[in-house]
């Protein structure tokens, strides 16, 4: 017969104590106590922390697009400049036009500068210079106004003479699509309040224009020399000046100031803030649904499964499941097939938990009765004999109580050992034949023997626990030696199987009761040979020694040796451990 328990108890040390997959947790547990419970307001949230940040990252780049508009102001002076030396073209063509063909001699001077020619003063003949500056600024489609050398005005081509007197001609704003008001309005009361051009100097039409009323005139008319400004009327529009002196060999005569809106600028600029904005509305737009988009494949797949963890965690029985992401090939399908195979080894650790707490009051039951009856039967009997026999089971029954409290306490801290303690190499050759030795050492020539049979130098070893390794193989040479017969032959060979290292411990016993070969692997299984006293194992050896091996993501198993005629002629355990 076949059993899983420990070696006998003499030759067992502290690391025969069998440990055990789930044990139920002492009450003397050091296990730090549990997280107080969240805020379930967290888990309820109808916004997405995730996702808030992905559409904050992807909102940069757009972002960053529209604050360009800021720094269009080089742009729109680099525009402004090219209007303004366009426009001082133009005034000097209509400048030099007006001194060839609209000057005359003023023979009423009184002084005569010394520079002119034969003592003549120059003068602007208005009745001339009128029609030539109309035609020429028509032409270049500016307004042009003349000042003689006084600074009073002579001609502008805004006033019309007719029979009511003068009429001034205004050019009409060009029509806009709705669209292009709507945001031209919405940028100058956004954007446009930033803009450089609000610090323009304000242009109001004068009733009646004099060289005072412009600056660039009087420059013009002192030192000679072109001058332009840029200002603001009150409905925004940019007015462009320039002042051009008119000259009769180098004798200044008098000044056109040719002026011309901003409009062909603004149009530019505008354009350009148009293109921006609508990017930016198109890339708004796609950053948006690409957000909605990494929410919906990532977000919302991890807020599922936290949800379903949250449940999972506070639910007492098994109606929630982590969902099932692993069709998609990325992190969020392995993140869920990880949850997954976490919580079904969680409800499999619990169940273990739960069958082994079964297991151990049913263990601990049947010393317990048996002591409760020896103890009521001792109290009513005067037969000395008969007492000392039940005293001698109450003794038997107490040392079985305190195996199975050492062997299930032991068990309890199995787990937290195997996954807190690092591995080292462990020489199995050396271990197996200390382990033999220490059979073989025994005083009783009715012992089986123990023989290790391996290749000479070579080497055998794995990463590992090496205490708990060797609890597994005196588990399995005791339990061989238990079942082998006076003087049997017990034999532990060690080979490479590939990458793994196997060691296998043959007997020359009954070998295994068929269809036991996975049971005598379970917790408090015991099958003892005949003649052995009950009560002498806990039924845990076999199991902590697959859980040990397990740990080490070795395979433990048994199989019956037999002859060619299927005759059983004994049992053989079989480790194979990595090898390092």
């Amino acid at each position: 017969m076949r059993d899983d328990d420990n070696p006998p108890q003499g030759r067992a040390s502290a690391d025969d104590a069998p440990p055990s997959i789930g044990a139920l947790k002492l009450p003397h547990s050091t296990d730090p106590p549990p997280d107080p419970p969240r805020d379930p307001d967290v888990r309820r949230r109808v916004y997405s922390p995730l996702t808030m940040r992905i559409l904050a990252v992807n909102l940069v780049a757009p972002v960053l697009l529209v604050l360009g508009l800021f720094f269009l102001d080089q742009y729109a002076d680099s525009l402004i400049a090219t209007e303004i030396e366009a426009l001082a073209t133009q005034g000097q063509l209509i400048a030099a036009s007006i001194g060839e063909g609209a000057v005359v001699v003023d023979t009423e001077a009184g002084d005569f500068p010394a520079f002119t020619p034969n003592g003549a003063q120059r003068t602007i003949d208005q009745d001339n210079a009128r029609p030539l500056l109309r035609r020429l600024a028509g032409l270049a489609q500016v307004r042009g106004r003349l000042f003689d050398r006084n600074g009073a005005l002579i001609a502008d081509t805004r006033l019309l003479s007719g029979p009511g007197g003068e009429v001034q001609v205004e050019d009409l704003p060009p029509t806009e699509n709705v669209f292009d008001r709507i945001f031209r309005e919405v940028y100058e009361a956004t954007v446009g309040r930033f803009s450089y051009e609000r610090r323009l100097p304000l242009y109001k039409e004068p009733e009646t224009a004099q060289a005072s009323d412009f600056p660039e005139v009087g420059h013009a008319l002192e030192n000679g020399e072109a001058d332009a400004a840029v200002r603001l009327r009150e409905d925004r529009q940019k007015i462009l000046t320039v002042a051009v002196p008119v000259q009769f060999y180098k004798q200044v005569v008098g000044v056109v100031l040719v002026s011309r809106d901003g409009r062909a600028a603004d149009e530019r600029l505008f354009s350009v803030r148009r293109s921006i904005m609508g990017m930016f509305a198109w890339v708004l737009g796609l950053t948006v649904l690409t957000s909605l988009y990494l929410a919906g494949t990532i977000a919302n797949p991890v807020r599922r499964l936290a949800i379903a963890a949250e449940r999972v965690r506070t639910s007492k029985r098994r109606q929630y499941s982590i969902p099932d992401l692993t069709n998609r090939s990325d992190e969020i399908g392995e993140l869920s097939a990880a949850l997954r195979d976490m919580t079904d080894s969680l409800w499999s650790r619990l169940d273990a938990i739960e069958r082994f707490a079964a297991d151990v009051a049913h263990e601990i039951k049947n010393p317990l009765t048996s002591l409760r009856s020896a103890v009521e039967t001792v109290a009513r009997i005067a037969d000395p004999e008969r007492q000392k026999k039940l005293f001698a089971i109450i003794l038997d029954d107490v040392a079985r109580l305190d195996r199975l409290i050492s062997d299930i306490s032991d068990a309890s801290r199995l787990d937290a050992e195997l996954s807190r303690a690092e591995s080292t190499p462990v020489q199995l050759g050396r271990l197996v034949t200390a382990l033999a030795e220490v059979q073989n050492a025994t005083d009783n020539p009715e012992a089986p023997r123990v023989d290790v049979i391996a290749t000479v130098g070579e080497e055998y070893d794995v990463p590992g626990l090496e205490g708990r390794l060797g609890q597994v193989f005196r588990n399995l040479i005791g339990n061989a030696v238990s079942f082998s017969p006076p003087r049997g032959a017990i034999t532990v060979r060690l080979e490479h199987v590939g990458r793994r290292v196997q060691v296998s411990v043959e007997d020359q016993g009954p070998g295994i009761p068929p269809g036991k070969e996975q049971a005598i692997f379970e917790r408090f299984y015991s099958e003892r040979p005949e003649g052995e006293k009950f009560g002498t194992h806990s039924g845990l050896g076999l199991s902590i020694s697959k859980q040990i091996v397990d740990a080490h993501r070795g395979v433990l198993y048994a199989e019956n040796l037999k002859d060619t005629s299927g005759k059983v002629l004994g049992a053989r355990f079989v480790v194979r451990l990595p090898a390092k």
